[in-house]
């Protein structure tokens, strides 16, 4: 073959290798959820396997998190696309320019506080000078359990706080480190179904709080009931505040709506990894006050009139 022929068919095999398309790099999607043994951990993980089946270039996955407060800061700095947050947790910001908008409101987040059957703290004022954790540093359960300190005059140095979360409570607890602790989420939450399977316990009643929480706070907190068949323990009324599901704000239009389409139809998926996602439906999920619904997510539900 004459050397200009060959020089010509390099040159042009190597056009055409130049013309291919390169790999598309996959769109990361990280989901802010909080500890393994707890909803948004479950939940985030079903979603994060969702998309990843559903959306074509989509790499998803679950960071574990202190939670609620640590998600805001983590979707508000880019360092994860999705998180779930309390609506109590949510800092004021410019409404013009948000770092944070929500994709949906899933369900109510209830607040636990957790000691043993045998022990003496059966109301609140009775954690004046016990040990107790009021939840990891960054959680939307410290910010609910301090608030209702506060509102209580248990702040300060009334009551000997740990920062503990979940699963550390939990350990602490049972080994008499503790005398009690605080949880926030959605119902059951697991790591407290698994104590009370092995430990008597007692959730102490928080309903009288509702009200003072919301006349210092506002009106972000509901009174919702722990029924006897959640932990098998006695039936009692607590401080809920609603639960979000918060998107980076320069995530694009159309995935989010992909997001929030995937998020509704696949409600019955969901709620097989926690009951809690079963409880989301359009109308209830638009309703994100203080927080805007990302174009994105505004857009679907506009479609679907809810």
């Amino acid at each position: 073959m004459p050397a200009a022929l060959v020089l010509l068919l390099v040159s042009t095999l190597g056009g055409l290798a130049g013309c291919r398309d390169e790999p598309t790099r996959p769109v990361r999607i990280r989901i802010a959820t909080g500890s393994p043994t707890a909803v948004y951990h479950a939940f985030g993980q079903s979603l994060a396997a969702i998309l990843n089946r559903e959306l074509p270039g989509v790499q998803a996955s679950v960071v574990v998190t202190a939670a609620s407060a640590q998600n805001v800061r983590l979707v508000g700095s880019g360092a994860a696309e999705l998180g779930f947050t309390q609506a109590d947790v949510l800092p004021p910001r410019s409404p013009e320019h948000p770092a944070v908008l929500a994709v949906a409101r899933v369900y109510d987040d209830l607040l636990h506080l957790v000691t043993t059957a045998g022990g003496s703290v059966r109301t609140l004022a009775d954690l004046r000078g016990r040990r107790v954790s009021v939840g990891a540093d960054g959680s939307g359960t410290e910010v609910t359990a301090m608030r209702l300190l506060e509102v209580a005059q248990l702040g300060g140095d009334q009551v000997r706080q740990e920062h503990l979360g979940l699963d550390d409570s939990v350990a602490a607890l049972r080994a008499g480190r503790i005398d009690a602790f605080f949880f926030s989420g959605g119902l059951p939450v697991r790591g407290v179904a698994e104590l009370a399977g092995s430990t008597a316990i007692r959730v102490v009643d928080l309903g009288e709080w509702t009200e003072p929480l919301r006349r210092r706070y506002g009106q972000v907190y509901v009174t919702r009931d722990i029924p006897l068949s959640v932990y098998g323990v006695d039936p009692v009324s607590t401080v809920a505040n609603p639960n979000y599901l918060i998107v980076r704000a320069d995530l694009p239009e159309a995935l989010v709506r992909d997001l929030t389409r995937l998020l509704m139809d696949r409600r019955e998926e969901l709620a097989a990894a926690h009951p809690a996602a079963g409880r989301m439906s359009p109308r209830s999920a638009i309703v994100t006050t203080p927080l805007p619904l990302h174009p994105g997510a505004a857009g679907w539900y506009r479609s679907t009139k809810p």
